[in-house]
């Protein structure tokens, strides 16, 4: 059921929409190397032959996971010979290839011996080469829409010489929008789901919702563990946290768990989100966290998930803060960028013989002495206003203490100076 030309492809309206670059590119045959990253599925092998089709070049295929560099030399070699034909070489699963593969591809590339089309379900930031990222248009495909994919599969049913057509077998548009649902916009998985339906069935047998959950029951959502579906989910589920919507949080970690995905994993990073996002506004969140972590390693899946959903709620409905961690970049931003103070002569520490006949310590205020234990003195050379507290949650109440103390700092400090201008005499 692959495309045989663009007009076919359904989908990526974003790239093959009117007005679109790549139908202009390939219109033209004027494009050069390609690469199309985006989920499985989604059509990158069927753009790469149908573009091949459509300029009349000569395809040679290639998978990074099968091919060698001997092979990749010799397809090199090969287009270099025949340079009477264009070539394009499809590169199947290109972030396989490894840095000394990739850079083979470097000169025949630049030389335009071959016209490179990669396809990759990774991020090409991560794995392929700045060379051969600078040299390529890239193009970042989505996964099919739920109506894309019904389309198809009801093109599939009915087309008997490329599709199941001769197999007479029916399906209505709840079927067909309930297979595409659960196959997530992955064309190639939603064209096998649909065949293992219909060859399970009698020939001219209608597949009714009940085959559908039976076939449901054995579903497993996309998410590859330490690849792009886990990086992006757990972005989506910690800034829903820290968006304070519980819900989007729930639905996301969901996704997380029935995925696989590591429970101390998602639990750590709740422990990041405690003190970077909720912070003094609720410092419940950060032992509650740090105890989620400790139940999770204590309990294991799937009673874990249980624990995490708590403290993901808890977390969610807390006021937000980051003071904290503004605070610490302000203040290793101070290290970096300026002159690093000295600690003050009347702070260091006096407990070495040297250090008392240095006079360290000899003007230190012990605070207790002091009423409010506030003395007026100073912490820094040259004081810096570093944690700048929110008014949100329970460190409103933190502001509004530390303003009283500045307040009483600032006066007993004028106090100070004060007597010590003053006429010994007098």
């Amino acid at each position: 059921m692959r495309p045989r030309d663009l007009s076919e492809v359904l989908g990526q309206e974003h790239l093959l929409g009117k007005g679109s670059l790549l139908p202009k590119l390939v219109k033209t045959d004027t494009f050069g190397s390609l690469l199309f990253y985006g989920p499985p599925g989604c059509g990158k092998t069927t753009l790469a032959e149908v573009i091949a089709q459509e300029t009349g070049a000569k395809c040679v295929r290639l998978n990074a996971v099968m091919s060698n560099v001997a092979e990749l030399r010799d397809v090199l070699r090969m287009a270099r010979y025949d340079s009477a034909h264009e070539t394009i070489l499809f590169i199947d699963e290109i972030h396989r290839f490894n840095k000394a593969q990739q850079d083979l591809l470097l000169p025949d590339v630049e030389a335009g011996n071959i016209r490179l089309i990669g396809a990759t379900t990774h991020n090409p930031g991560f794995y392929i080469i700045d060379p051969l990222l600078s040299r390529s248009h890239l193009f970042r495909l989505e996964p099919l829409p739920e109506s894309a994919t019904v389309a198809l599969l009801r093109r599939a049913l009915e087309d008997g010489e490329r599709g199941l057509g001769s197999t007479r077998c029916t399906a209505g548009d709840a079927v067909l929008i309930g297979l595409a649902r659960l196959c997530d916009g992955d064309m190639r998985r939603a064209l096998n789901a649909l065949e293992t339906l219909v060859l399970s069935q009698p020939t001219g047998s209608e597949i009714t919702p009940a085959e559908l959950e039976v076939f449901a029951r054995e579903r497993q959502i996309r998410y590859d563990a330490d690849e792009d579906e886990h990086y992006d989910t757990i972005s989506a589920f910690i800034k829903s946290v820290r968006g304070s919507d519980p819900d989007a949080a729930l639905y996301w970690l969901a996704k997380m768990v029935e995925g696989g995905e590591d429970p101390r994993f998602i639990a750590r990073r709740l422990i990041i989100l405690a003190s970077e996002d909720i912070g003094l506004a609720d410092s419940r969140a950060l032992p509650l966290a740090t105890a989620a972590l400790q139940a999770v390693e204590f309990i294991g899946m799937p009673e874990a998930a249980l624990t995490l959903s708590h403290c993901t709620l808890f977390l969610a409905l807390c006021p937000k803060s980051n003071s904290a961690t503004e605070a610490i970049f302000r203040a290793r931003r101070a290290i970096k960028e300026g002159p690093v103070q000295p600690v003050p002569l009347w702070l260091r520490d006096s407990h070495s013989k040297v250090g008392k006949q240095l006079g360290h310590g000899d003007a230190y205020m012990y605070s207790h002495d002091s009423p409010d234990h506030i003395s007026g003195q100073e912490y820094m050379v040259d004081p810096l206003p570093l944690y700048l507290p929110s008014h949100y949650g329970a460190e409103a109440a933190l502001a509004e203490r530390l303003e009283k103390w500045k307040a009483l700092k600032a006066e007993r400090r004028q106090a100070g100076d004060d007597a010590s201008k003053a006429d010994p005499a007098d």
